[in-house]
Parts: C-alpha cells; structure tokens; sequence
C-alpha cells in the first residue's frame, strides 16, 4: 500500500502544535515547581546504582513529568497528521513505518537538570521528510522561551517580549582557539581511551569550554552565544530537532560522515563551517 501524503505543515498545523507546546509546558511548570517526591523519578538503566558516577552514566531517570508530556505531544500530533510516524524516547514508535514524515519526540531533554531544579532542559520536537530534518522545535517553558525553525526560518519566541518571533543568527567565529564550546558532560566520550583524549585535546584548544545546557546549549550557539556543541552518545530524539534550528540560523551540525546525524551519536554543532572542519580534524583518528 502506498503510504498517505503527508499533510503540508502549513499555518493550522503549526498553529495546532504551538497550542500542544503550551498545554505541555504547563505539565512541566507543574512538575518542576512541585515536591520531588511526586516526580516518582525511576532508574531507566538496569541494574544501575544511582549514584550517578561518571557524571551519572549509571542513572537514566525518568519521571511522570516526561511520560505525561510525551502522551500529550503523541496523541495531538497522531490527531492532526494520523498518517505520520512519531518516535519518542519513553513510548517508543506509533504510526505506519513507511510514513512519508516522522515526528521525534523528547519530552524532557535534560531529565537530570530538571531532577535537579536547574534550567537547562526543554521539549524537543523534531520533523524528519524523505530523509531530512526539515523542522523542529525547543521549547523552555520555565524560561517561557521558544525557539524552532521552519521552513529554513529560525526564531526564538518570549513570553516576556509577547508574540513576535526574533530571528536566530549564530556568531561568525572561525577559530578554535577564539570558540566557546558546550558539553552536557565530558564522561559523553568515556572516562579513557582514544575518544576521549581527542575530546580532551579539543577541549584545550578553544577559549572557554563549559558543561552542560543540553539541548539548550544548542540553541543558544543558534542566538550566537555559544560557538561549539559537541557531544556523543546521543539519540534520534536527542538531536532531529535541533538540527534545523541550527541549520536555519546559519549553523552546521554534523555527524562524522559529514551529514545530518539524524541517528545521534558524536554530533558537532558550529557557528560556522570552518570551525566545524577544525573541530572534527581534532575528533577523528
């Protein structure tokens, strides 16, 4: 069977997920003002100890804000394109395999700085078409900020500003040693061996490296005040999204085949293509 068109994402569908983006910011607000007790937060890795060693590798969790977020964001977006794929880090994949879009989900990117009362996590929502990430969305809802890109735009929407839409630049920062780089933490690339000590020598070559942010550490390299993300270990979930914001600001975001890292893994973000090419030359054998 010839899978369905996918709907266009026109003005109401994009009208339709900014409405799902608040009603999930509201869960999150909820949760992360409230008792930690009532997170009911679970070890996700089994057989893990918890006590979060090599920067907490050991201890995945996951709470009742992330599966409450992730169950909104599935049923609205399976409602208004019921013929596209989702694919979400605590559900899992719904919808035909053969979908000509498929939607990325993570409802709370950073679940350890949200555990923690800290604000760097957000929504991810990401668009996959014929093989490209073409649209995604952060939302920070604590922060009250929104960026996304779509349709090559990228902005950033602030509840302290009202509804108009700034457009997002990245810095024009081409060296190394003048970068700013983020890391959600270093144990990313293992506590020895050769990965690590490649990361390690990038991490001495640029101005100023600091960790965490998650995926708001991307998002800030799209508004220019970063320079350099690199991560690994990542996830699908962990990263369609970001890449068109990164992209549309002006950006690159690459895996170590040179393409959109659409599968996660070691990704490098950067300001500008030159300094993407010298951060890789330090990354790979």
């Amino acid at each position: 069977m010839t899978p369905r068109p996918a709907r266009p994402l026109d003005h109401d569908l994009i009208e339709h997920l900014d409405e799902l983006l608040a009603a999930s910011g509201r869960i999150a607000r909820r949760h992360f003002h409230g008792e930690l007790e009532a997170l009911h937060a679970e070890n996700k890795i089994a057989g893990g100890s918890g006590a979060g060693g090599s920067g907490g590798r050991g201890y995945d969790p996951v709470t009742e804000a992330d599966r409450a977020i992730e169950a909104l964001l599935r049923a609205g977006i399976s409602s208004m394109a019921p013929g596209d794929r989702v694919v979400g880090e605590e559900h899992g994949e719904s919808g035909p395999a053969d979908a000509p879009r498929t939607w990325y989900l993570d409802p709370i990117d950073g679940t350890k700085a949200f555990l923690t009362g800290m604000s760097g996590w957000g929504t991810l929502v990401g668009v996959v078409e014929d093989g490209r990430a073409v649209a995604g969305w952060m939302d920070q809802p604590v922060l009250g900020e929104t960026f996304s890109a779509v349709h090559g735009r990228a902005t950033v929407r602030r509840r302290s500003d009202g509804p108009e839409a700034f457009d997002l630049h990245t810095s024009t920062c081409t060296e190394l040693s003048e970068a700013i780089m983020y890391t959600t933490h270093p144990s990313m690339f293992g506590d020895d061996g050769e990965v690590r000590r490649r990361y390690d020598d990038l991490g001495r070559r640029v101005r100023l490296q600091r960790f965490g942010g998650d995926c708001y550490a991307y998002c800030m390299l799209a508004a220019g005040r970063v320079d350099l993300v690199v991560e690994s270990d990542l996830n699908s979930y962990d990263i369609v999204a970001l890449i068109p914001i990164i992209e549309a600001a002006g950006g690159v975001i690459t895996g170590p085949d040179g393409e959109q890292p659409l599968d996660g893994g070691i990704v490098v973000a950067a300001a500008t293509p030159a300094l993407a090419e010298q951060a890789w030359a330090v990354l790979r054998p």
